[in-house]
């Protein structure tokens, strides 16, 4: 495969047609590009808007045929892709990032022992496979938190334990499938760090968002975060060794624990990342763009932040009493309305996301939680 750049008009593919997927086109589009999007769901975000939608299976052998044939380069915009898929894609076009990067990020004990060997700092964790694995009552473990190793997110497939019965009656609801058990540290705070890496190894950080979760899921990402100088470099050091262990080349989220002042790895996804839409409004350049950048061998573009920004997640619980305020999301000037365009609203799933951006860091908070409450965002 060449290392040429990949230049307009040239057909892009994508694997996944959510809300991730359906920004990636939109970038791809604004630079020139075609998409052609795989996604099994008919009423897939970003399936509506590319130029080809193959309404198929990931292991379909049929659309990925048509997929390597009419795509120049190949990305994803979730992990949780078949292997098999991206190594076939891989023989013939280019696949960014690659498989081996994406099957460690979507295995926790991999993505585990990964930053560990890497000599990163993570929190202290034990590997389940079976029951004998459960450490004894008084183990330094506990508290812990058990996480199954495969198609968890958004606080799916986690369960809080106290003991090694708890831990028990946890691994049974999760069919005795393979987890890790996390020590559940006193955290001061949550952090990420969004990147680009390019096949060159030269790589574009975005600056260190704060996060904030609600039931699982991110509620609200502030930018900059608002800890120390330290912390906020040390992450984006830290993100981008994470990067470079990876040989990785593409768009990469590393998100963080910070306990004590100290930084320690939690996970990573090797796509756009959810913390990372603040980029669309507040950076020179976003983090679809990026995506768009590296796999098609282009320079990466300028990261910079030019306004400090908040990012506040929509999700479907907003529309339990009827279609949300909108007008009062419209009346703040400052504030980027962006609607994923789902078929459906349900309880948790995300549905939209607005940023407000402005100068000053202070005002831009206070500006973004008076919209939240306006929308009835977060709350029963």
């Amino acid at each position: 495969m060449s290392d040429k750049k990949i230049l307009p008009p040239a057909m892009l593919g994508m694997l996944g047609g959510g809300q991730l997927g359906r920004f990636f086109v939109i970038a791809a589009h604004e630079m020139g590009y075609k998409v052609t999007v795989l996604d099994p769901d008919q009423n897939s975000p970003a399936g509506k808007i590319a130029d080809v939608h193959l309404c198929a299976a990931y292991d379909d052998a049929v659309a990925l045929e048509k997929m390597a044939q009419g795509c120049e380069a190949i990305t994803t915009e979730f992990e949780n892709v078949p292997a098999a898929t991206l190594d076939f894609l891989a023989k013939s076009r280019i696949v960014s990032p690659a498989a081996d990067c994406v099957a460690i990020a979507q295995h926790r004990v991999k993505e585990k022992n990964f930053i560990r060997d890497a000599g990163l700092p993570v929190a202290p964790f034990v590997v389940i496979e079976q029951s004998s694995d459960l450490p004894a009552d008084g183990h330094d473990i506990y508290p812990a938190i058990l996480k199954v190793a495969r198609f968890g997110y958004d606080g799916k497939g986690q369960a809080r334990v106290s003991n090694q019965a708890q831990a028990q009656a946890a691994f049974e609801a999760f069919k005795h499938e393979v987890c890790v058990l996390e020590k559940m540290l006193k955290l001061d705070y949550e952090v990420s760090v969004v990147l680009a890496r390019d096949m060159d190894g030269q790589v574009a950080a975005f600056p260190t968002a704060e996060n904030q979760h609600l039931n699982g899921i991110l509620d609200v990402s502030i930018v900059p975060a608002r800890g120390s100088q330290t912390v906020r470099d040390q992450a984006q050091a830290l993100a981008i060794k994470v990067a470079g262990k990876l040989n990785y080349v593409g768009v990469l989220g590393v998100e963080f624990f910070v306990c004590d002042g100290q930084l320690l790895v939690n996970e990573m996804a090797p796509r756009p990342h959810n913390s990372g839409h603040y980029t669309i409004d507040a950076c020179v350049t976003n983090q679809f763009e990026q995506q768009v950048r590296a796999m098609a061998r282009l320079p990466l573009g300028n990261p910079r932040l030019h306004s400090p920004a908040v990012m506040v997640n929509i999700l479907g619980d907003s529309w339990k009493h009827g279609e949300p305020a909108w007008d009062k999301a419209f009346a703040d000037t400052s504030l980027k309305l962006h609607l994923y365009g789902k078929h459906e609203p349900r309880p948790g799933r995300k549905m939209g996301h607005f940023t407000v951006i402005g100068e000053n860091a202070e005002t831009v908070l206070k500006e973004a939680m008076q919209a939240r409450s306006d929308l009835e965002i977060g709350q029963n």
